[in-house]
């Protein structure tokens, strides 16, 4: 969606009006990860997932619940259309809502016989959560851009080595912020929990045996995405955006 200057003659007004009207989840998607919570600063949610077949949505049986953000969530940059209220910001512990791709996989050690792209990540890459950084919000190997490009990340992609734990050991990249808009939220991912009650600092957390059966039914070709919203507001838009 554009982002229009303060003033705008009626006719631009009408067409971005139409256009938000107007939105539904493309064709090409032809698999949705939802998520709900309870409201906007539940940290705790569930996720359930739906196959688009003949042009409807049909449940598969995969569910669980997951974690969010330590502060809840607020409106992402994505596939759906800016909307009105708290927008992602970096640092601010909030998971992005809305509707955003499911791109690529990654995880600590080789695994086979998936169908979404998939990155075995080393101690040297790292995710850029720097505001002002040219690499904001992309995953990049200090091999190739140098030690000092990754300065003051907190986000290395290697836990087990970085930070002692085995968050990112399997997960999957979430498309937010695909412009790399500096200060507007970074590194986004769906990967393992600490535990039921322990929040995310903006990911979405889940069991690994969760974790092992989504990544195996993700299909790159299908177009993978995730729907995450709050229950009430997944209600308001279920209809407008063809939603399960």
């Amino acid at each position: 969606m554009k982002h229009y200057k303060k003033l705008l003659p009626l006719t631009a007004l009408l067409a971005s009006n139409f256009v938000l009207a107007d939105w539904q989840v493309p064709n090409d998607v032809e698999q949705l990860v939802v998520v709900t919570t309870q409201d906007w600063q539940a940290i705790q949610g569930q996720m359930q997932v739906y196959q688009r077949q003949d042009g409807q949505w049909q449940q598969v049986d995969i569910n669980t619940p997951v974690t969010i953000g330590r502060t809840g969530m607020a409106w992402g940059i994505g596939l759906h259309p800016e909307q009105e209220g708290q927008q992602k910001q970096e640092g601010d512990g909030k998971a992005p809502a809305g509707v955003f791709r499911l791109t690529t996989a990654f995880g600590y050690q080789a695994l086979n016989n998936l169908h979404l792209p998939y990155q075995q990540m080393q101690s040297s890459h790292y995710c850029m959560d720097v505001n002002g950084s040219p690499y904001y919000n992309q995953i990049v190997d200090t091999q190739t851009v140098g030690e000092k490009a990754v300065e003051g990340s907190s986000e290395g992609m290697r836990r087990d080595l970085h930070n002692g734990d085995d968050l990112y050991k399997k997960g999957i990249v979430v498309e937010h912020n695909g412009g790399n808009i500096s200060g507007a939220g970074s590194c986004i991912f769906m990967h393992l929990w600490r535990a039921e009650d322990k929040p995310t600092a903006g990911c979405t957390a889940m069991p690994e045996g969760a974790m092992d059966k989504l990544l195996s039914w993700l299909e790159e070709d299908k177009h993978p995405a995730l729907l995450l919203l709050p229950q009430d507001e997944y209600q308001k838009r279920r209809s407008e955006w063809v939603l399960p």
